[in-house]
């Protein structure tokens, strides 16, 4: 597993599409198999097990849409996403999909073999939550990587080749169907190293995976990776988002001011995207209406219960689902299904509390932190850990971006951010329809509604029992204990119901997509 950075696994992608575990994750999966393939793809086999989640939510939610704009080089922003049915056919691209047992271990796993008349390769790779991901094996030899780097593959006829003198060092030995040697970098390969390698005898192709990240890998030694760790390095007294900012300088290598640059990116970002949907969406494939419109005019009307602060967020958290349900451009923060919660409670406060643009830079370093923490000790997939995963995470950096509004402490901070989390051990993962709209848009107004709540508390100093990293550890058991039908499969909770049945089957009927 690669070290969590912020941007990567924390706040993104940047995104369009239902789910970052199925649209995004996919998206760069296929990224990564048509450089494999060196972009000539004339037939690929997907192959799900049905012991995982995808047999049952491919389609629905947004894995078809991501793999294919992955397979044809796209960006995960991409507006033709909406439309990549017909994209695919015109491409020539035979997609096969199968449902087979094949003893996957993890729920979202995906086994590809691609093809064109000259070569075959075989890719199983995990989407392990918030669009991440990670290749393990490689035409039958293990592998691990996050698309973090430049990866070289230097398929030989065998081990002996590596001794040739123009061989790079530092290369990796993997043989299973096919031999290669794995070479790793930060920064792009020399045009040259292809054509010297290729001359090398007994070297039969180079293939250069180009990384998916924003942030490249990093062989740093990080200053801390647990909040235990964290407080024996804070010597300087720093507060949370200080911490985030000398974490994310150490991961990334980047200095303070272009940190700043790429959080405020966001913000931009969050700001387009909430007030887009405080306007009004529509989408064609939804199963719920535009519902921040309807807020807003109750609001201005005074039609609601009095609570000036918690409503401006429940308006700007309503606003980013909206978007989100109409596949416009959001930031999973942690992931596409709780992608309301976080900006939406620091935006929505923002604008109550007259904060700045600085003071959400802050906030959202405090928030990153902590959704570190969470993914480094347990996960963000509800494929894994149910919507606990989701909204009870990204309600714990939510609370936490609030105390840092608030001028709290770095004690308030890691309080409020363990409180909201211990309050939603157990949520499970239902999406009516297979559609992550509904009880999803719910969860994120209460997610953040209870960071509110939590922010409250720590800044009035009520008692913490647990250390963080505790609650975190709990969290990752709680998870491992969840039913898998509880866990976005679709196979149990609200998804269950007879009305939600009856839901699933008219939009099947309604909008029937190709089988990948």
């Amino acid at each position: 597993m690669s070290i969590p950075s912020i941007f990567n696994d924390v706040l993104g992608p940047v995104m369009r599409g239902p789910s970052s575990s199925h649209s995004a994750a996919a998206l760069r999966i296929g990224r990564l198999v048509r450089d494999l393939m060196d972009g000539d793809i004339e037939h690929v086999l997907v192959e799900y097990d049905p012991n995982g989640s995808l047999v049952t939510t491919h389609k629905s939610q947004g894995t078809d849409m991501g793999l294919v704009g992955g397979l044809l080089g796209w960006e995960p922003t991409d507006e033709r996403l909406m439309d990549y049915e017909s994209h695919i056919e015109a491409s020539g691209i035979d997609i096969e999909v199968r449902y087979v047992s094949y003893g996957a271990t993890h729920a979202n796993t995906y086994k590809l073999t691609l093809s064109n008349a000259q070569e075959e390769h075989q890719v199983i790779a995990l989407s392990t939550g918030g669009g991440m991901i990670e290749v393990i094996e490689i035409d039958g030899a293990e592998v691990l990587m996050a698309g973090d780097y430049y990866e070289l593959l230097i398929y030989v006829d065998d081990q002996e080749v590596m001794n040739h003198g123009d061989f790079p060092g530092g290369a990796s030995w993997h043989a299973g169907t096919q031999a290669f040697a794995k070479v790793r970098a930060t920064q792009s390969f020399e045009p040259s190293l292809f054509e010297r390698l290729l001359a090398i005898p007994g070297v039969r192709a180079v293939k250069c995976l180009h990384p998916v990240l924003p942030v490249p890998g990093t062989d740093r030694d990080m200053p801390f990776t647990n909040v235990a760790q964290m407080l024996a390095y804070n010597e300087q007294q720093l507060d949370l988002w200080e911490l985030g900012m000398a974490y994310e300088a150490a991961r990334s290598g980047y200095d303070a001011e272009r940190l700043k640059r790429l959080m405020l990116d966001l913000i931009q970002i969050w700001k387009h995207a909430i007030e887009r949907g405080i306007e009004g969406t529509s989408y064609h494939d939804r199963i719920l209406p535009a519902e921040a419109p309807g807020f807003d005019q109750a609001k201005r009307q005074g039609g609601l219960l009095d609570s000036p602060l918690n409503n401006e967020i429940i308006l700007s958290v309503s606003a980013m689902m909206d978007v989100k349900s109409s596949m416009g451009i959001i930031v999973a923060a942690p992931t596409a299904g709780s992608c309301g919660t976080l900006p939406g409670t620091v935006i929505g406060a923002a604008k109550v509390l007259k904060a700045s643009d600085d003071d959400m830079v802050k906030a959202l370093f405090a928030a990153g932190l902590i959704g570190v923490f969470i993914t480094g000790g347990a996960t963000f997939a509800a494929e894994e850990a149910g919507c606990m995963a989701e909204t009870g995470a990204a309600g714990s950096m939510a609370a936490a971006a609030l105390v840092t509004m608030a001028k709290g402490n770095l004690d308030q901070a890691l309080g409020a951010a363990s409180f909201a989390l211990q309050n939603s051990f157990g949520l499970i993962c239902d999406p009516i329809g297979n559609r992550v709209e509904a009880p999803c848009m719910g969860k994120n107004v209460a997610a953040a509604s209870n960071a509110l709540s939590c922010a409250n508390m720590a800044l009035s100093n009520y008692t913490q029992l647990l250390p963080f990293d505790e609650v975190i550890e709990s969290m990752n058991q709680v998870g491992k204990a969840m039913p898998r039908e509880h866990c976005c499969t679709g196979l149990g909770g609200l998804a269950a119901t007879p009305t939600a049945r009856k839901i699933e089957g008219e939009l099947e009927n309604r909008h029937v997509k190709v089988s990948c």
